[in-house]
């Protein structure tokens, strides 16, 4: 993807603790963040520190740039660190855990197939003075996460309801500044009317579907021909790429879309190469944690699947189980 987004942009609610900035090219807290979330989410197993290291250094970060990254990951509170002897092992922290299976469980839900429509419209218009900007761009961004685009500057469209929390959410934003109302759009004949579907950039939408099929396509019908290190890379760059969908497509009705839309074809792709190398990696992460734990393989290393995102995990205080 060309756009740079935040890890917490895959969220729904505002995490309660702040995960790591995503940037453009390689970000090793990025890549912490989602080797630790596929292979310990549900049992938030610890791994020792040298192990972390290694993974890392098979996508190309530099053991400094890991051992960094980890360090401020810990003193950001979204690993737990500890100690035996000399050696320093990390998990996720329970509220981290618990963000990140919303957030896995939300990237499937929300790029199911689309609810019916009724055909009308909810517009929020608002207007803040120049001088509010930090105020205007938190709404328009709370906007985006609801769905909405802007049809103009101050006009915001989406083709679904708003939620009693999502009404709740923007009267905290901008009290007396916004108002919401919900209707069809009127036919009229005049020459240059623009459509409220026109709000989204459909083209630039599908594009990017089609630009994920093309570069993950090749993999899905051999997924038992990867070895252990490609395997855990290729699950860590898929995931990444397919995460950012939500924010992309915010799930328009069938009727608003052209015909052929991908989003079902790049889910089930999605599905295939993620679940298709979930044995193989498991094992090759396993091999790198005993390496360096001093021996046995942990039991408690284990491949997150697309059935365990869907499923979602609870914390317990000291763990995590199948929901």
């Amino acid at each position: 993807m060309a756009s740079a987004f935040d890890i917490e942009e895959i969220y729904p609610d505002e995490p309660s603790v702040r995960l790591p900035r995503r940037q453009s090219g390689a970000a090793p807290q990025g890549v912490v963040v989602t080797l630790m979330a596929d292979y310990t989410l549900r049992t938030r197993a610890a791994l020792p520190s040298a192990a972390i290291v290694a993974l890392l250094a098979e996508t190309g970060v530099t053991s400094a740039g890991a051992r960094t990254a980890i360090s401020r990951l810990a003193r950001r509170g979204v690993l737990e660190r500890s100690r035996q002897g000399r050696n320093s092992s990390y998990r996720l922290s329970p509220t981290v855990a618990t963000d990140l299976s919303a957030g896995g469980n939300w990237i499937l839900t929300s790029t199911t197939a689309s609810a019916p429509w009724d055909g009308c419209w909810t517009i929020v218009a608002f207007s803040l003075p120049q001088e509010h900007g930090a105020q205007r761009r938190t709404l328009r961004g709370q906007l985006r996460w609801l769905g909405f685009a802007p049809l103009y500057d101050g006009l915001w469209v989406s083709p679904y309801e708003l939620t009693p929390p999502a009404r709740s959410l923007l009267a905290g934003l901008a009290s007396g500044a916004v108002t919401v109302f919900r209707g069809r759009q009127a036919e009229m004949d005049a020459i240059g009317q623009r459509a409220p579907v026109e709000a989204w950039d459909i083209a630039g939408i599908a594009g990017r579907y089609e630009e994920f099929l093309r570069r993950w396509t090749p993999l899905a019908s051999r997924t038992d021909a990867v070895d252990g290190p490609a395997a855990v890379r290729a699950r860590t760059e898929v995931m990444d790429t397919y995460r950012r969908f939500p924010t992309l497509d915010p799930q328009l009705p069938r009727e608003l879309l052209p015909a052929g839309w991908p989003r079902q074809a790049a889910r089930d792709l999605f599905a295939a190469v993620y679940d298709g190398l979930a044995d193989t990696a498991e094992r090759h992460v396993r091999a790198v944690v005993a390496r360096h734990a001093g021996g046995a393989p942990p039991a408690d290393v284990r491949a997150h699947t697309t059935a365990d995102m869907l499923a979602g995990v609870r914390g317990d205080g000291c763990g995590a189980s199948p929901a």
